[in-house]
């Protein structure tokens, strides 16, 4: 079992910068999978970016260049650094862990956090 907390969130203009973070509770941290994922009003829950217990990483084309997602094991710790915001960005934020792979798909991830909002203003 595995518990999510993230932070991070706000309101930030276009072309700023945010980094949210994910701590996990658990001694495993290490070897899960976590991903970002967001939602915003009216639309679904969609994929942001992952990193593998052996630090690969995936990122969703339309943060590419712009997000970075790292981790520190020894915090039970992910990060997404979200640099040069767009007012597409905004949503609710959700960090996700699963034991199997990185992937992109909701259902591929047990384990999820209760979100945490960013709000990109023009």
């Amino acid at each position: 079992q595995v518990q999510l907390v993230e932070s991070g969130g706000g309101l930030v203009q276009a072309g700023g910068s945010l980094r949210l973070s994910c701590a996990a509770s658990g001694r495993t941290f290490s070897s899960y999978a976590m991903g970002w994922f967001r939602q915003a009003p009216g639309t679904e829950r969609e994929f942001v970016s992952a990193i593998s217990w052996t630090n690969s990483t995936d990122y969703a084309d339309s943060v590419k260049g712009r997000f970075t997602i790292s981790r520190d094991n020894a915090k039970n710790t992910v990060y997404l650094q979200m640099n040069s915001l767009k007012p597409e960005d905004t949503a609710v934020y959700y960090c996700a862990a699963d034991l199997e792979v990185a992937g992109q798909k909701v259902h591929e991830y047990a384990y999820w956090g209760q979100g945490t909002q960013v709000t990109v203003s023009s």
